[in-house]
């Protein structure tokens, strides 16, 4: 791992000053000195990078594999192949491990900082929280990866492998301390250096409840030990606090220049400067997520779209662009001609709801400033509440209000989309198994709930959504009519970095592993 000993000062580098001139920094590296790469300092640049790579190509590829982005193959002719086969190698999306680990290293600066009179136990309550958050999508995405010697710089360049299970164990710890940490009160308040709730330590606390949910119920299948862990560690969730406010991450974006917008923004949706970059020609509703916006057609008979048929999502014009009155989706893998992608249709694209949430432009600059300005979302409302809703499905005798929660999680998703007919669509839906809680078995519910996060979630956090798809089956959808795998990839591969710096550590693996649960599996989704 030798881009670890560069990360410090990069980082440091890039989260110099307020917030808002961390998006806009023009001063070399090399003048920075030591004095300078504080907590105060470091600990914007660590979480907004972090963000950067999560909103961009972490989005981008698990919207592919969750069936919800499409190529616009009416432009592209046949766009995105690599990810509807997909080929799977130690290159494909390398980026998203090389970054994570880059800027994660510098949680681990800020925690191991020299502080003996305790001045900045919040800084580093919150960096273990966040080290926790980025660490889990690592394992969730790849397995069993470098944690107890990855972040010590040039004195260890070549670390260990540690075991998901440790990692997760590891990180609920850290989760933990970090509660303790900010309901003690001590050190000075990081008030704007922390650019997600700007020092408010009962938020902060909240957070951290929601994110320690959320490692437990990924473990839902696990057996022996680390299910008496996950009981155990349950137990402690009882009659906390979780999230009642999405948590979101904002340094200042603007519509400026492109560095200081919200990363989705010029990557997907438009740029400073008013024109559109390349991918949101490229991106289109998949046929999959129309339907289920769309409600299903009737001449398709698809099993799995059945529980669609009859109901229309009124977030569907928020979300994507309507044509002639509804989400106009491309089959993953079809070109012009094949079904799916019939010749001669508009194609829907990302639109406001994605793009800027609840806010509506009646201007240019007004489409630019709302999606430029947008806070990027870490947890979301809508996803704290379905993570609530499957824990009381899961383990009634720790966790209730099943349905409360399930119906708060969609209308959390209608307001954050700006749409207004939530208790409508919540009626429509709760009678129908596998769409609503009122009917069918348990089974039935969680396949509800996860496929009522699944469309809350698109376009703002579908990596949750497709570890959920790897532990659940949920939701069902196709596979891209080219793909040449059997399912889709249960991880992905460990980037040629690690084959070319850390050769006897990192384990040996194939493209086909990536497909088959093996030892290399994440642990959680071996059973």
């Amino acid at each position: 791992m030798k881009i670890l000993k560069y990360t410090l000062l990069l980082a440091t580098f890039l989260s110099l000053g307020s917030c808002n001139d961390y998006l806009d920094i023009n001063d070399s590296p090399n003048n920075i000195g030591a004095s300078q790469m504080t907590p105060v300092v470091v600990l914007p640049g660590a979480i907004t990078n972090n963000y950067r790579v999560q909103a961009r190509r972490l989005n981008f590829i698990t919207g592919v594999f969750m069936n919800s982005y499409a190529g616009n193959s009416y432009s592209y002719g046949t766009p995105l192949v690599d990810e509807y086969i997909p080929n799977i190698s130690d290159s494909f999306y390398n980026d998203i491990w090389d970054d994570f680990y880059r800027n994660s290293a510098n949680f681990q600066a800020i925690i191991d900082f020299p502080d003996a009179d305790g001045q900045y136990t919040q800084y580093k309550a919150i960096a273990r929280v966040m080290k926790a958050y980025y660490m889990g999508i690592i394992t969730d995405l790849y397995g069993d990866a470098p944690y107890s010697e990855a972040f010590k710089f040039q004195n260890n360049m070549t670390p260990k492998y540690d075991k998901g299970e440790d990692i997760y164990k590891a990180s609920i710890a850290d989760i933990e301390n970090a509660i303790i940490a900010f309901n003690s009160g001590n050190g000075i308040n990081p008030s704007s250096a922390d650019v997600v709730f700007q020092g408010n330590s009962s938020k902060w606390i909240m957070f951290a409840n929601t994110l320690k949910l959320r490692f437990l119920l990924r473990m839902s299948k696990v057996t022996g030990d680390m299910a008496s862990y996950r009981d155990q560690k349950l137990a402690t969730l009882v009659g906390v606090n979780f999230l009642m406010a999405d948590a979101t991450v904002n340094p200042g974006y603007s519509s400026k220049t492109n560095a200081q917008q919200n990363p989705y923004t010029n990557y997907f949706y438009i740029t400073s400067a008013g024109t559109r970059p390349q991918n949101f020609g490229l991106i289109t509703a998949s046929e999959n997520i129309a339907i289920a916006l769309n409600g299903n057609p009737s001449n398709d008979t698809r099993s799995f779209y059945q529980k669609f048929n009859g109901i229309i999502d009124g977030r569907r014009g928020r979300m994507f662009s309507l044509v002639n009155g509804k989400v106009e989706g491309v089959r993953q893998g079809a070109t012009p001609g094949q079904p799916g992608a019939e010749a001669g249709r508009t194609v829907s694209k990302i639109h406001y709801g994605i793009a800027m949430g609840n806010l509506t432009p009646t201007t240019t600059q007004q489409l630019k400033d709302y999606s430029s300005q947008k806070s990027g979302i870490l947890i979301s409302l809508a996803e704290t509440k379905f993570l609530l809703a499957e824990a009381a499905i899961r383990y009634p005798t720790l966790f209730s209000d099943a349905i409360s929660n399930f119906n708060a999680g969609i209308t959390a998703s209608f307001n954050y989309f700006g749409a207004t007919t939530s208790s409508t669509y919540i009626t429509a839906i709760q009678n129908v198994p596998g769409l609503g809680l009122l009917a069918g078995s348990d089974e039935n519910k969680i396949e509800a709930i996860m496929t009522q996060k699944w469309i809350a979630l698109t376009g703002v956090n579908p990596e949750q959504s497709y570890f959920d798809f790897n532990r659940t089956g949920y939701p069902q959808s196709p596979l891209p009519t080219i793909s040449t795998k059997d399912s889709r990839p249960n991880r992905l591969m460990y980037p040629g970095s690690e084959y070319a710096t850390n050769t006897n550590n990192v384990p040996a693996m194939s493209s086909a592993d990536a497909f088959t649960k093996n030892n290399l599996t994440p642990f959680w989704n071996r059973n």
